[in-house]
């Protein structure tokens, strides 16, 4: 009996101490559940684990902080799970939010559930990709298309405005990978006619399926001169790819977003340089937008949150490091 006390004894101890555990665990995180005392933000990301997402994330929580409401934050582990992120939009309109903030990775599939958030009468307010639809009220956002083009514009520079080039592209579905595919190819076609675009991949923002595309179109096209990651995972797929096959200096890699490995790819040289987002801003913006609009204020259709070209040349400066995230 004392044996079996003791291991009882034991048990209970352990489960209190996970049980505290997690209760810290969850009152640290915006993805707790809310309490009802404040109103109540949902936000609804493409990704969760990405650097950039967490910076989203911090600006969001900044502003949550400021306006005295609560939020919660939640995406999917990779952009690729559509499904995952309509399950958790389901979830939050379940909770009956104050307002919500969403990126689609399909606007298409997650429009039932907009236009039931809409008849709710619970305001949208679209973030980084958005939604290809008028139902959200506001978009904080970056100019995609233009910042594309500026990073088309980089690249031509690199390689003297000729030669074939290639695209990593994180999804042909959302708003983000749609304009920044777009914006890239459209200026280089319209303003470098020596440039040739050989070769459009898709992978998911995952950076081990970028690295296996890219690896197969430097293979297959040995006179290749660079390529554009369109996002953080994409970018950092590339400069693998590079690594991989020996051919860092052969090769002009172009990328899109910040983190921690795209800063070291550009400080070393493997990658020439980025159009950066401004992140934290985008979070923040969404989260004020969703507070005016609960309060019944106007807010503006399309919020720019901006974007910077950052290169070993100017990491440095207050500018950069203010848009850059690790």
């Amino acid at each position: 009996m004392k044996k079996r006390s003791w291991i009882l004894g034991s048990m209970l101890a352990v489960s209190i101490i996970l049980g505290a555990c997690n209760a810290e665990e969850a009152d640290s995180s915006t993805t707790s559940e809310p309490s009802g005392d404040k109103p109540y933000v949902a936000i609804v990301s493409k990704g969760f684990q990405h650097q950039f997402w967490q910076a989203v994330k911090k600006g969001a929580e900044d502003a949550a902080k400021e306006f005295d409401v609560e939020i919660t934050f939640e995406g999917p582990e990779s952009e690729s799970q559509v499904d995952k992120q309509i399950e958790m939009l389901r979830a939050a309109l379940d909770k009956k939010p104050d307002a919500l903030g969403f990126a689609a990775l399909d606007s298409q599939a997650a429009t039932p559930l907009l236009e039931e958030a809409q008849k709710s009468e619970i305001p949208i307010i679209a973030f980084d990709s958005g939604v290809e639809s008028d139902i959200p009220l506001a978009t904080a956002s970056t100019d995609n298309k233009a910042a594309a083009a500026l990073a088309a514009d980089k690249m031509a520079e690199f390689i003297g405005e000729e030669g074939k080039i290639a695209l990593v592209v994180h999804d042909q579905t959302s708003v983000t990978g749609v304009q920044r595919r777009d914006g890239f190819k459209e200026q280089i076609e319209s303003k470098y006619p020596n440039i040739e675009i050989v070769d459009i991949q898709y992978g998911g923002g995952d950076h081990l399926k970028s690295t296996d595309l890219a690896k197969a179109m430097i293979q297959a096209h040995s006179d290749l001169k660079g390529i554009f990651g369109s996002n953080e995972g994409s970018a950092i797929g590339v400069v693998n790819a590079v690594q991989e096959l020996n051919k860092s200096g052969d090769l002009v890699v172009v990328g899109f977003d910040s983190g921690k490995q795209q800063i070291d790819a550009i400080t070393s040289g493997l990658m020439s340089g980025a159009v950066t987002q401004n992140p934290v801003g985008i979070g923040y913006e969404t989260v004020k937008a969703a507070v005016d609009a609960m309060n019944g204020k106007e807010v503006e259709k399309t919020i720019d949150t901006g974007f910077i070209w950052y290169d070993k040349d100017n990491i440095e400066s207050e500018e950069v490091q203010n848009a850059i995230y690790e």
